[in-house]
């Protein structure tokens, strides 16, 4: 290895079509990239050694790591110093879509309509309600804003409400680590109670005395969610009683209630695996019972209904899951009973259930499909959907006694509505569509499809587009790329107003469907993990050649995005073929997999073997070895590079971009743009309030844009 880093290295950067010849003489003067300390580690496993030079920077406490990450923030500002005024245009022009004072469409549980809404010039929600009627007296019940203050980040989570509807129970993040404290507000006096729940998942569930509250604990180490707790209302959190313990390094677990009311479930979660125990919500004090017991491979979801439960499965070799129904008392596998058959074809998601209906929610060929059904099987149709390429989901229906499903439905070039559809007359009503400030926007000046690419093993990889009725498409349009393709999630079609400022500039953008998601169903999944994770690779990299290939823009104007699992993505694409890319953006990027996933003290490690695979076992540590973005850091040209973290990061560890960062700089052999910007007082979901969030993603646009030619 060439050790570059062990000598001053001055970076001449020539921004291209972007800075005069006075800015790039400045910036040559002012931008000295920082160097990391090269202090080898040898990691050893297998038989082999690895040697990582920059292992040191895993200390948030080290002065000298702090230090470091200063450094490389300066050097980020200085090279993007001529970028600020853009970046703070770009910022005021996506606000300007947003209604500042808007508010969420009223939804009705348990006698009360509840409201979210926002005031103009705030970052953050109210949460607000009204007894009877939305006429009546409005009840403040959390402002974000006032709670904010003073905290660099803020984040209100898992409000759950007492059956009585006295009291509520919240969770608070000011870290922005995921580790919520829980506290307990009176809603008729408005007193929140001194007494707090530390290191929680910030959801709970209220037994149905109005008394009995049951949460979840994190380690807090690893931050895995592994103890469920009893509270008393009145009672110190000192006084609570671990009702559960989960033992099992590889599962998490959580607690909810049923739409029923009827239960309190505790779920237990790995990968490939699930497992449930129900109590009576009325006998909060009993024991939990396990539901069936868990069974490697078998994976399950329960609902209630009557006096029986729904079981969402995989049993049997349903790859695409099938519905099965079993009574209560004995819940065991073997005696559940079929309802809805598996399809080879059709992935079946979720069941929502009401008095007289059933919804289910489907997935075929890509697209998403609501079916409507009654339970005493008079009448059973689908929800119509015409475009080629969109999302539609079940939105929020707390109430079990209602012929009304309320559902979201949104493409690519249509913003979001909130729709109450009748399931007896069959009447839908728009609540609600989102809507997009200012004058320049219409919906028929953006088109959107949906292309499919041939991968290197014959597979068709879809992908759904949209850019502006007026862009040109040919080898001198730029493209945004973007995929994630990890855990089975998937990536639907979305709409957004912050995606405009790139498609009013000509930019084409592409979200990716590639295998490691399951955007056509199950399989997808299956065949893009552990052992075939480098499908989820490849398939992206086939895609951006089929762009190239076919006139749609050209590796001089070829830009991809990814963030977290997707950072991974990039950091693996851009190892295999640099060639392809103008420009690339790894936002919180997961890069050093097998140093990583053999720690098992590093937050989530142990749950997520069944993903990657675990790197103790000699086939799996082979595999993540040979395309671990950080480990296949070579000598070679690589793009215009800008990565993002932040230093209190729970999910990917700030260490894993800077020590990559620090790799690249040393090895890669040509000039291009590296950059890494750490926001040193949030973690993985970047920064809290609607509007600071703007900021990150003018951020990223103007890297682009810069690269590009394009800021004004």
């Amino acid at each position: 290895m060439i050790h570059l880093g062990k000598r001053t290295l001055f970076f001449i950067v020539s921004l291209t079509f972007a800075a005069s010849c006075q800015n790039e003489k400045n910036i040559m003067t002012k931008a000295q990239a920082p160097v990391a300390k090269i202090n080898p580690k040898k990691l050893s496993i297998h038989d082999d050694a690895r040697i990582d030079d920059y292992y040191w920077l895993n200390d948030r406490e080290n002065k000298e790591v702090i230090a470091h990450l200063e450094k490389e923030n300066t050097y980020y500002n200085t090279l993007t110093d001529h970028t600020k005024d853009f970046q703070g245009s770009l910022f005021e022009e996506m606000k300007s879509r947003i209604k500042e004072d808007d508010s969420s469409v009223p939804y009705k549980q348990n006698g009360y309509w509840y409201v979210t809404r926002y005031e103009t010039g705030k970052e953050y929600p109210i949460y607000s309600r009204h007894k009877g009627a939305l006429g009546a007296t409005e009840e403040i019940m959390f402002n974000g804003n006032e709670m904010a203050e003073g905290h660099e980040f803020f984040n209100l989570g898992g409000i759950a409400i007492s059956p009585d509807n006295k009291l509520a129970s919240f969770g608070i993040d000011t870290v922005s680590r995921r580790q919520y404290t829980i506290q307990i507000k009176n809603l008729e006096t408005g007193e929140i109670y001194a007494d707090k729940i530390e290191n929680t998942t910030g959801g709970s569930v209220w037994a149905n005395d109005n008394k009995t509250l049951f949460y979840s604990k994190k380690d807090p180490v690893t931050l895995r969610s592994d103890k469920i707790y009893r509270h008393k209302f009145g009672m110190s959190a000192k006084d609570d009683k671990m009702v559960f313990h989960e033992k099992d390094e590889t599962f998490g677990t959580y607690v909810y209630k049923t739409k029923s009311k009827k239960y309190i479930v505790i779920g237990c979660y790995s990968t490939l695996t699930s497992e449930f125990q129900t109590l009576s919500a009325d006998t909060p004090d009993g024991e939990f019972q396990v539901f069936s017991k868990r069974k490697r491979g078998l994976e399950y979801s329960i609902t209630h209904y009557g006096d029986s439960f729904y079981v969402l499965t995989n049993k049997d070799a349903a790859k695409n899951f099938k519905l099965m129904k079993v009574k209560e008392g004995d819940t065991s596998a073997e005696n559940w009973q079929e309802f809805i058959r598996h399809r080879k074809n059709v992935l079946l998601e979720d069941i929502d259930i009401f008095k007289d209906y059933y919804v289910i929610s489907e997935r075929e060929n890509g697209l998403n499909k609501l079916k409507i059904s009654r339970w005493d099987k008079k009448d059973s149709y689908y929800l119509p959907f015409n475009s080629e390429t969109y999302t539609a989901y079940v939105g929020r229906n707390p109430e079990f006694d209602s012929d009304t499903l309320r559902y979201s439905y949104n493409s690519l070039t249509t913003p979001s509505s909130v729709i109450d559809f009748n399931m007896r007359t069959k009447e839908k009503k728009i609540k609600k569509e989102q809507e997009v400030l200012g004058e320049k926007f219409k919906k028929e000046n953006y088109k959107s499809e949906r292309i499919w690419a041939t991968a290197r093993d014959g597979v068709k990889i879809p992908m759904s587009i949209v850019y502006h009725k007026d862009t040109k498409i040919d080898s001198n349009t730029p493209i945004l790329q973007y995929a994630y393709g990890s855990y089975g999630s998937t990536i639907d079609p979305y709409f957004s107003t912050v995606r405009l400022s790139l498609l009013d500039r000509g930019f084409v953008y592409v979200l990716t469907h590639i295998r490691g998601g399951q955007y056509l169903g199950r399989q997808w999944y299956e065949d893009g993990k552990l052992l075939k994770k480098k499908n989820t690779f490849t398939d992206f990299i086939d895609c951006s050649k089929y762009l190239i290939e076919n006139n749609y823009t050209s590796a001089d104007h070829l830009h991809a995005m990814g963030g977290s699992a997707g950072g991974l993505l990039m950091g693996a694409v851009i190892n295999m073929a640099p060639e392809l890319y103008r420009g690339v953006i790894a936002a919180v990027p997961f890069v050093d997999v097998v140093t990583t996933m053999l720690d098992d003290s590093i937050p989530l490690t142990t749950g997520e073997y069944d993903e990657w695979g675990n790197p103790n076992e000699k086939k799996y540590y082979d595999y993540m070895k040979s395309y671990s973005p950080y480990d296949n850091v070579t000598a070679q040209e690589y793009p215009n590079l800008l990565v993002t973290t932040g230093l209190h990061d729970s999910q990917v560890q700030y260490f894993e971009p800077a020590k990559w960062v620090a790799k690249l700089r040393e090895v890669k052999t040509n000039k291009n743009l590296l950059l890494l910007d750490i926001n040193m007082d949030v973690g993985h979901g970047g920064a809290s309030g609607r509007f600071e969030s703007l900021k990150e993603v003018a951020k990223e646009y103007a890297f682009m844009l810069d690269l590009e030619g394009k800021i004004q």
